[in-house]
C-alpha cells in the first residue's frame, strides 16, 4: 500500500516538506517498507489520505535513510509517526510518557481520522500539544527505557 503515498529519501527532502507544508497537519511515518506492522500502518494511511487531503499531508520516511531525524525523535520502535503543523512539531498526550510520536499502527482508520482532526483543530487554535481521542485500549503499549549518561 505504500506505493500510493509519497516517500522522502533524505534529510533535505524532509526539511523542505516540514518548511513548505502550510495550514495542514504534516504526517511523517518513519519505518521500513518491508516491515509487516509498517505495511498495516501504510494501508490505514493510504486509505485515509484522500479523506484527509484538506487537513493533512502524509509522507513515508525510511528510518534508515534519515538517521538524523531517527535520533532526534528517538525512534527506536518501528513504525513511529510524527506530526507537524506549519513547521512546528505537534505533540499528543496518549497517556504514555512519550508525547513526541505515535508508536505502532493505528487499529482502525477512524482512530487515525479522529487523531488528525484533533491535531488540526488544536493547531488552528495555537496549541502545541493535544489530548489523544483514541481509546487507550487501541494504543500500542511499549516500555521506554531511559539511559542515564
Amino acid at each position: 500500500m505504500s506505493l500510493f503515498l509519497p516517500k522522502l529519501s533524505c534529510k533535505k527532502d524532509i526539511d523542505t516538506v516540514i518548511k513548505t507544508v502550510a495550514e495542514k497537519v504534516l504526517v511523517l511515518r518513519f519505518g521500513r517498507d518491508e516491515d509487516a506492522v509498517c505495511m498495516q500502518l501504510d494501508e490505514v494511511l493510504s486509505k485515509t489520505s484522500h479523506d484527509l487531503s484538506n487537513m493533512a499531508a502524509i509522507y513515508l520516511v525510511d528510518a534508515e535513510k534519515a538517521p538524523i531525524y531517527t535520533r532526534y525523535f528517538d525512534i527506536s520502535f518501528i513504525p513511529s509517526t510524527v506530526f507537524f503543523f506549519n513547521g512546528q512539531h505537534m505533540k499528543v498526550d496518549y497517556g504514555s510518557p512519550d508525547h513526541t510520536k505515535f508508536v505502532g499502527s493505528f487499529k482502525t482508520k477512524q482512530d487515525f481520522l479522529d487523531l488528525i482532526e484533533v491535531i488540526y483543530r488544536g493547531a488552528m487554535r495555537g496549541k502545541l500539544i493535544v489530548q489523544s481521542p483514541i481509546d487507550p485500549r487501541n494504543i500500542p503499549k511499549y516500555n521506554l527505557l531511559y539511559h542515564d549518561i
